[in-house]
């Protein structure tokens, strides 16, 4: 793993927008990096498609009665433990799993034309002007479907906006994880079954690999304000104690990244920081 190596007078400039589909998705894969770039000064923003309505409740202690506006809460939270912007919410509707799936709701993300979730995500890169992207891998993580939509809008909107008067972002990233990562997730979800060398990347497939456990409990904070989703009847819940703690020391203290475009020349490989390389001065 690479430690982050600071330039405070660069990321102090810089402006970052990780693109996910519900709330909960950033505090996985990316709220450590986040936490980092916010606290050297960064600006961060995290759009989040849906309000993960069809979600899982996982916490029978909790009284909910709209998911939606429960979840959008937590997002809002997790935001400001990272220390980031608020999130932006493009107002879709989460289509679910299994037999959650809402086929028959034409608000669904899975329903929607790829190409409209891409002109609102241009309107906000035009508004915003990130340097970075951040989204979803070309499986989607794990294979959902609101991810794929998410990762296809997200990747053309990059490739879009390049015609922008400040150029467009610089770099598009996309989270990943090792397939022994992948193993682990196998063995505490009973609902994923990954195959390894398809979801999970060989170790130099990865751009970046970031070394985030100075901030581990603020990523740890960030997950906890997911509560609906944390809760005993989630696959993280459901752990043995040995097993809570292997996971925890697999995802906590790192954060992986591939490449997905650049603007810029990459000058080495893999990247020490997602900001290698880029101009921040605009």
């Amino acid at each position: 793993m690479t430690a982050l190596p600071w330039t405070p007078q660069n990321n102090a400039q810089a402006r970052i927008m990780a693109i996910f589909a519900h709330p909960d998705d950033e505090a996985f894969s990316v709220a450590g990096t986040l936490t980092a770039y916010a606290e050297a000064g960064a600006e961060v923003w995290v759009v989040c498609a849906t309000r993960g309505e069809a979600g899982k409740m996982t916490d029978p202690s909790m009284t909910v009665d709209d998911l939606g506006q429960q979840r959008e809460a937590e997002l809002r939270e997790a935001c400001r433990i990272m220390g980031i912007q608020p999130p932006i919410f493009l107002d879709y509707h989460d289509s679910g799993r299994f037999e959650r799936t809402r086929h028959d709701d034409a608000n669904a993300l899975m329903n929607v034309d790829v190409l409209d979730i891409e002109d609102k995500l241009r309107d906000l890169i035009a508004q915003h002007q990130p340097h970075i992207l951040i989204t979803f891998d070309p499986h989607g993580g794990y294979g959902h479907v609101d991810h794929l939509q998410m990762h296809r809008a997200a990747v053309g909107a990059f490739f879009s906006t390049g015609h922008l008067s400040y150029g467009g972002p610089q770099r598009l990233y996309y989270t990943v994880f090792s397939s022994e990562v992948a193993r682990h997730l196998n063995m505490m979800d009973s609902e994923r079954t990954l195959e390894p060398e398809r979801y999970g990347i060989s170790e130099h497939t990865a751009a970046a690999r970031l070394n985030v456990t100075p901030w581990a409990e603020q990523k740890k904070a960030a997950l906890a304000a997911h509560g609906t989703q944390m809760g005993p009847g989630s696959a993280l819940g459901r752990l043995a104690p040995e097993q809570r703690q292997q996971f925890e020391a697999q995802m906590l203290g790192q954060e992986w990244y591939s490449l997905g475009g650049t603007r810029t020349p990459v000058a080495e490989y893999p990247l020490p920081d997602l900001l290698s390389g880029v101009d921040t001065s605009n």
